[in-house]
Order: C-alpha cells, then sequence, then structure tokens
C-alpha cells in the first residue's frame, strides 16, 4: 500500500491526514490522486466506502491552498446528490483543511431561514469550496449573487445517483454557466450509459479509473426466484408473512412502480412507506426516522437508498426488480449484514430481467440459489435465457472533444512550494 507521504501533497496536508490517523491511501486514492494534481479531467468508477472523498478534496485542498488570491471567489464546486452527503463531504473538508486557509460552505435544502442565510452570506462571499445539491445551488444562482466566472474545478460525486434522482438538466444548467476551461472529476459507482453521455458532455479527455467492485458480505444469505411479473405481488406478501423481520427494504426499478406497490401493500394492511426522488427532503428524513424507530415495518423504494443508508439491523432486502447495473445489485444488498450481523437478500427474476441478473452472477462469479417456486405462484421463466442475436451498442456524438484543451494549469503546487509545471521545465 502507498503511503500518503509518498504522493505530492502539502506537508500541511500531511499534517492533518497524521491528526486523523490516516496513513495508507485506499486504491482509489492511490490511482486518482497523482491524476487530479496533473490538473487532467478524471472518471473514476468506485463504491461508496472506498476513500473516493480523501481522493479528490485531498488534492484539490492543496491546489487552492497554494493558489489563493483576493478575488474571495469560489474557485470549486463539488455537487452531491443529498443533503447527507454534502454534510459529511464538508465534515472531511474541514478535517483535511485544518492547517490550511481554505474555506467551505454547504448548500443544500431542508433548512431554516436561518441556515439558508448563511449559505447565501457564504456564497456572496465566495468560499473556496461550495458543497451543494444541484436543486438548492440553482435556487441561489437564480437570485442573481452567486458568481461562477472564476470556478476552477467542478466535481460530481455519486454522479450515476444524482441522474437517477433526475438532477440531468440541473446538472447542466450549471455546467453551462463555468468557465470551459476547469478541471472536472466524476466520481460514480456504476457506469451506465448515460453517465457515459453526461462524462462525453462535460469532461475534456478524461483519465479513467475503475476500482473493482467489492462482492457482498459472506453473512448475506443470497436466493433468487424466477418469477413471470404478475405473479411478484403475490409473492412479496408470501415471503413479507413467512418471515419474522421488522425491518425490510425493497427495491423496484421506477418511481411508479414503487407508488403502486406501497399503495397495494398498505391495502393489504402491511405497515409500508415509499422512498423515492418525487418527495421533498423533510418527508424523506420523517420516513426514514419512522423506519429506524420501528413505526414502518417495510420501505419500498428506488435506488435513491441503495447507497448512503446506515441501519444496522435490516435483515433482508427485497429486489422486487433486477437493478439495472450489476453493481448496484452490490450496493442493494449491503444494506443487510451490517455490524457483523447476518442477513438475507431476495431477488425477483421476471422473464424480461434474466439478461441483467446473469450478468450478476457474472459479477460476482457465483451462481446464486434459484428455490423452486411456493404452490400457487405459476411456472418459472426457463434459465440462462437465450441471448438475444443483436444488442445495440451505445455510441458517444459528445462534441466534447472538439474543445480546445483547458488551459487553467499546467499543474497543481507540490510540497516544495513549486509546480509541476516548474518541474518539467527543469528537466
Amino acid at each position: 500500500m502507498t503511503k500518503f507521504e509518498e504522493l505530492d501533497l502539502s506537508n500541511e496536508i500531511l499534517d492533518a491526514l497524521d491528526a486523523m490517523h490516516f496513513e495508507e491511501c485506499t486504491p482509489i486514492q492511490e490511482q486518482a490522486i497523482p491524476v487530479i494534481t496533473e490538473g487532467k479531467d478524471l472518471i473514476a468508477i468506485a463504491q461508496t466506502g472506498t476513500g473516493k472523498t480523501a481522493a479528490y478534496l485531498l488534492p484539490v485542498i492543496d491546489y487552492l491552498a497554494y493558489n489563493k488570491d483576493n478575488s474571495n471567489s469560489i474557485k470549486c464546486i463539488i455537487m452531491a446528490p443529498t443533503r447527507e452527503l454534502a454534510r459529511q463531504i464538508d465534515v472531511q473538508m474541514e478535517g483535511f483543511s485544518y492547517f490550511l486557509p481554505v474555506s467551505s460552505v454547504p448548500i443544500y435544502g431542508g433548512t431554516d431561514g436561518k441556515t439558508f442565510a448563511i449559505q447565501q452570506n457564504g456564497l456572496k462571499q465566495g468560499a473556496d469550496v461550495v458543497i451543494a445539491t444541484p436543486g438548492r445551488l440553482i435556487a441561489h444562482i437564480q437570485m442573481g449573487y452567486v458568481n461562477l466566472n472564476d470556478v476552477e474545478v467542478l466535481i460530481l460525486d455519486e454522479a450515476d445517483r444524482m441522474l437517477d434522482m433526475g438532477f440531468y438538466d440541473d446538472i447542466m444548467q450549471i455546467v453551462n454557466k463555468l468557465p470551459k476551461n476547469r478541471q472536472t472529476l466524476l466520481f460514480s459507482a456504476t457506469m451506465p450509459p448515460k453517465i457515459k453521455q453526461l462524462a462525453g458532455s462535460i469532461l475534456y479527455q478524461p483519465e479513467e479509473i475503475k476500482i473493482a467492485v467489492s462482492k457482498p458480505a459472506e453473512k448475506i444469505e443470497q436466493s433468487a426466484y424466477l418469477i413471470y411479473e404478475n405473479f411478484k405481488p403475490a409473492m412479496l406478501c408470501h415471503i413479507l408473512d413467512s418471515v419474522t423481520h421488522q425491518r425490510v427494504i425493497v427495491f423496484a426499478s421506477s418511481k411508479l412502480k414503487v407508488k403502486e406497490l406501497a399503495l397495494q401493500m398498505r391495502k393489504s394492511k402491511y405497515k409500508v412507506a415509499e422512498m423515492h426522488s418525487d418527495l421533498e427532503q423533510e418527508r424523506r428524513d420523517d420516513i426514514m426516522h419512522r423506519f429506524t424507530t420501528g413505526k414502518i415495518d417495510i420501505l419500498i423504494a428506488t435506488n435513491i437508498i441503495s447507497r448512503g443508508i446506515d441501519i444496522d439491523d435490516i435483515e433482508l432486502v427485497i429486489n422486487y426488480d433486477v437493478p439495472a447495473e450489476p453493481e448496484e445489485y452490490v450496493h442493494r444488498v449491503g444494506r443487510t449484514a451490517r455490524a457483523n450481523n447476518s442477513g438475507k437478500a431476495v431477488t425477483f427474476i421476471s422473464e424480461r430481467d434474466r439478461i441483467r441478473f446473469q450478468r450478476i452472477e457474472q459479477l460476482l462469479e457465483t451462481e446464486i440459489l434459484k428455490p423452486a417456486l411456493p404452490e400457487g405462484m405459476g411456472e418459472s421463466p426457463a434459465y440462462p435465457p437465450t441471448p438475444s442475436k443483436s444488442r445495440k451498442k451505445w455510441s458517444n456524438r459528445s462534441k466534447a472533444g472538439n474543445r480546445p484543451k483547458p488551459g487553467r494549469r499546467n499543474g497543481f503546487r507540490n510540497r516544495s512550494g513549486k509546480s509541476n509545471a516548474d518541474k518539467n521545465t527543469k528537466q
């Protein structure tokens, strides 16, 4: 493992890391920090919990500290899908920048007037780093006091979640107000076509890093039922009636399906709530509180909570629909068997989801147990499915490659106080 002191980071950053007892880099930090230090655009595919926040904060804080000016303008924007993640990033920002004069302000919704005023003041005065959810940042921009002309670095954290939550238009609206000669860093747990499209639109000749997806915990008992779509509701009730689990998460593929399924379950007298991006933040917080305190037994949700939810006693996860990306399966089932507990994960595989589930098994390098259906649930679709004869490939039509090369800088400042460009000149 590489130690942080082996990387091109300032003594002040190393002192902060030492105070926080950070010694060795995680793989994403080891690979991403040198790329970011060189000023290159980056696409990094890494799961939550791999240390990606430090991977982008450390070199950016270092650069901003040694390239301070008197403009009091915003230099870096970090966009995150939820206020919880924005707050988490801000806390880490405070720790890493403890010995350096770099300021930050978190911008997110669901707050009172006092907090909004603090956010407003931070944006007006020009914090070095703005950590924001897209919707709330746009709300401030529309009020006319946010100057983005001097932004040098744009970071998208958990980009796939932001797109799942419908933030694509908001992201592009913000991006279009930024200077073209900036550095852009995109971090995502998965790489579906829509992320490739976004990357092609806003990044310039990016480096790519992909950290291998970790496998589900060994204490998760995984199984899957091959079942036709019309039998899924009955199968869900059968499982819920045959277990004693008090806290269950059911993942469905869309907001519409979540709403419909929650309505059906309420009619059947189950204590359920729904979670999706159409809900206001205050409503989401209330639902999560009721779920964690046992007032709700079953949470029916989109991928919005497949990451970032920290509840240790979820014993059962049900994939009502197979996730579109294999990596997302790992995130979903990872909601159970936490804090050294055991747990179960059950997936329903309809006839149209068989190829998706096959990709999951290929990623996990194992065949997941597929029990026979209970009586009354019909016959199972054949598995594995017959492969399709032709598959349409996604193509990148972006014009991003035609943009002039960013001229923001030739390199970040190194620990000696000299830039990488200075070093290259002397060689």
